[in-house]
């Protein structure tokens, strides 16, 4: 039986190349997350996010899948359209996460 992507992706990440990589990703990840969760908490598909935000279904898409990278003004359109603001923060580097 072959391996699950959590077996493989930690596998991964014991290579420092890419976990220097993917940690990079972290903050778009967590973009990602929040506006699928948001939709799922709300019950609503990204044309009906699209339509409350007044950006299209395709862009909605193109953010959800990483092919996007919004601006700080859209992810707040978005973020109003789920009934939430966007909270952004700097926080210490550190080695051990």
């Amino acid at each position: 039986m072959g391996k699950n992507f959590r077996e493989t992706l930690n596998q991964q990440l014991q290579n420092p190349k890419f976990k220097t990589e993917w940690d990079a990703l972290e903050p778009e990840f967590q973009i990602i997350k929040a506006m699928i969760d948001g939709r799922k908490e709300k019950n609503i598909t990204q044309k009906e996010l699209a339509d409350l935000t007044g950006m299209t279904q395709a862009d909605i898409s193109r953010i959800e899948t990483g092919n996007s990278n919004p601006s700080i003004q859209t992810l707040q359109r978005l973020a109003a359209g789920l009934g939430m603001r966007v909270k952004l923060e700097f926080v210490p580097l550190s080695s051990n996460k």
